[in-house]
C-alpha cells in the first residue's frame, strides 16, 4: 500500500483504530510489517494530526491505541525495535543520529555526552559505544512505559524540587517493567547489563554535577537477577551442510563462508573489500584477513577454506564496471555495502530454505550462532591436537600436553598442525572431506 492510499483512508474514517486481530506475525516479513504500518498505523496518526512522515509515534502512543502487540511481533520474530524500523524500513528516520526512546533534548543529551565520555576515556571501539547506546536506550524505553514520561532528567537535577525517593521508585519502576511487565521477556544477562550501564550512567551524572542523585545505586540488592548455566548454543556440522547445499548463488556460498569457515561477525561480513585479502604470503603461510578496527583492535583472520568461492564471488562482482570492492555490494543507504542487518536478513532467508530448525537451545539460527561453530569447531581441533601430542608429552616426563605445545613445537610448527587439524574438519562440515 502506498502512502497516498493509507491517507486517503484516513480521510474516509472518522477516528480509525488499528487493527491486529487477523495478523499471523509468525508470517510476517518486514516488508509485511511496513504495510501494515501504512494501513493501520498511518491511518490513526493522521487523525490525530500527527503527520507520519515527520512525527514518529511513541511507545505511549502504541500502548494508548492497543497496539503494543506490533511492537511485541517486532522484536520477537525479527530481533528489531521500533525506532530500527522507522529508520531502516519506513525511511523516515532523521538524519540527526541515532533514534532515541525519547524526544526530550535534555535527556538525549545527557545521553550523548555520557557515551561520548566513554569512548574517549575508556577507548572503546564503535561497536562496543553502539552496544551501550541500545542497552540505555532499553532503559528510556523501560522508563517512559512505566512512567509515562521520557524526561529522565528533571527528576533527579541538582535544583529539582521533587523528593528524591520519587526519582528512586521511577527507577525501580521502569525495571520492574523490564523484569515482569514485557511481552518481550528479557535474559537475566541482559538485564544485569542493562543495570551495569545505567548504574554507570546516573553516576556520571552526580559527578559531573547534573544530578543530584544516582536512583539506581540500590538496584544490586532489589533485583537478584540469577543467570543459568546453560551450554552456548551454536549451529552443528550438519547444519552448516544444510545451509551449504541450500546455497544456490554465489553470493549465498560465500555468506556462509564468511561466518562458518572463516568465524567473522556479520559487520565485518558486510563490510569486506577485496583490499583486506592479503595473498603474498610464504610458502608454508596461509592467506588471510586483515582488520583495521575490529571489535578487540586491529587483527587478523586465516583463510584455511573457501578461496574458491571467494574468487568466484570477486569474477562475478568484476563484470561490473561500477563495482567499488566490496563483496557484498549495496545499491541503497548511505555506505557502498551492506548493512550488518541485511547479512542477518540474508543468513535467516537461507537457513529457512535449508530447513534448519526455528529454534536451536532456544535461540533463532543466526549469524553468531554460524559463527559460534567456528568456534567451536576451534576449540574441539585444539583438543585434538593436544591428544595427538599425549604420547610425545609422556616421552618428555610431562603429564601436560600443553608443556609440548609449548616448549617443544616452534610456533610456525605448531601454527600448521592447527590448521591442518581446522581445514579438515571445515571441509568434512561443508561437504568436501568425503
Amino acid at each position: 500500500m502506498s502512502r497516498s492510499d493509507a491517507k486517503q483512508g484516513s480521510e474516509t474514517d472518522a477516528e480509525p483504530v488499528p487493527s491486529f486481530d487477523d495478523v499471523r506475525w509468525t508470517s510476517c516479513s518486514l516488508e509485511d510489517f511496513t504495510e501494515l504500518y501504512w494501513e493501520e498505523i498511518t491511518p490513526c496518526l493522521e487523525a490525530e494530526g500527527i503527520d507520519p512522515e515527520s512525527e514518529k509515534p511513541t511507545h505511549k502512543w502504541f500502548r494508548d491505541h492497543d497496539a503494543r502487540a506490533f511492537l511485541a511481533a517486532l522484536r520477537r520474530h525479527h530481533d528489531r525495535s521500533f525506532g530500527e524500523f522507522y529508520d531502516e524500513y519506513l525511511g523516515l528516520g532523521s538524519e540527526e543520529g541515532y533514534s532515541w526512546s525519547t524526544s526530550d533534548e535534555k535527556t538525549v543529551e545527557a545521553l550523548e555526552k555520557f557515551l561520548d565520555r566513554r569512548k574517549s576515556r575508556y577507548s572503546l571501539a564503535s561497536s562496543s559505544v553502539d552496544t551501550l547506546r541500545t542497552r540505555l536506550n532499553l532503559y528510556v524505553r523501560a522508563y517512559s512505559e512505566a512512567n509515562e514520561t521520557d524526561d529522565l532528567i528533571s527528576p533527579i537535577q541538582r535544583d529539582s524540587d521533587n523528593p528524591a525517593y520519587e526519582a528512586v521508585d521511577a527507577c525501580y519502576a521502569a525495571f520492574d517493567w523490564l523484569n515482569e511487565g514485557t511481552e518481550y521477556n528479557y535474559s537475566a544477562q541482559t538485564l544485569q547489563r542493562v543495570r551495569r550501564v545505567v548504574d554507570a550512567w546516573y553516576q556520571h551524572l552526580v559527578g559531573r554535577r547534573i544530578a543530584s542523585i544516582n536512583p539506581a545505586s540500590g538496584l544490586y540488592d532489589e533485583f537478584k537477577w540469577e543467570i543459568e548455566d546453560s551450554p552456548t548454543p551454536s549451529l552443528s556440522a550438519s547444519h552448516i551442510r544444510d545451509l551449504v547445499e541450500a546455497a544456490t548463488s554465489t553470493r549465498e556460498r560465500l555468506l556462509v563462508v564468511t561466518l562458518a569457515g572463516w568465524g567473522l561477525r556479520a559487520s565485518e561480513v558486510a563490510a569486506l573489500h577485496v583490499s583486506q585479502f592479503q595473498r603474498d604470503v610464504p610458502e608454508d603461510d596461509v592467506p588471510f584477513i586483515t582488520f583495521e578496527n575490529r571489535k578487540n583492535g586491529p587483527g587478523e583472520v586465516s583463510l584455511l577454506f573457501g578461496m574458491d568461492v571467494l574468487d568466484a564471488r570477486i569474477d562475478e562482482q568484476a563484470d561490473d564496471e561500477e563495482w567499488m570492492g566490496y563483496l557484498f555490494p549495496s545499491t541503497q543507504g548511505e555506505t557502498p555495502h551492506v548493512s550488518r542487518d541485511t547479512i542477518r536478513n540474508w543468513f535467516q532467508d537461507l537457513a529457512s530454505k535449508a530447513g534448519l530448525p526455528d529454534r536451536i537451545e532456544g535461540e533463532r539460527p543466526s549469524p553468531q550462532l554460524c559463527r559460534r561453530f567456528w568456534y567451536d569447531t576451534y576449540t574441539a581441533v585444539l583438543e585434538g591436537v593436544l591428544e595427538g601430542v599425549d604420547e610425545i608429552a609422556a616421552e618428555q616426563g610431562s603429564n601436560d600436553p600443553r608443556v609440548v605445545m609449548q616448549n617443544y613445537l616452534s610456533n610456525s610448527r605448531s601454527r600448521r598442525v592447527r590448521r591442518e587439524f581446522m581445514r579438515e574438519q571445515l571441509a568434512t562440515a561443508f561437504g568436501e572431506g568425503e
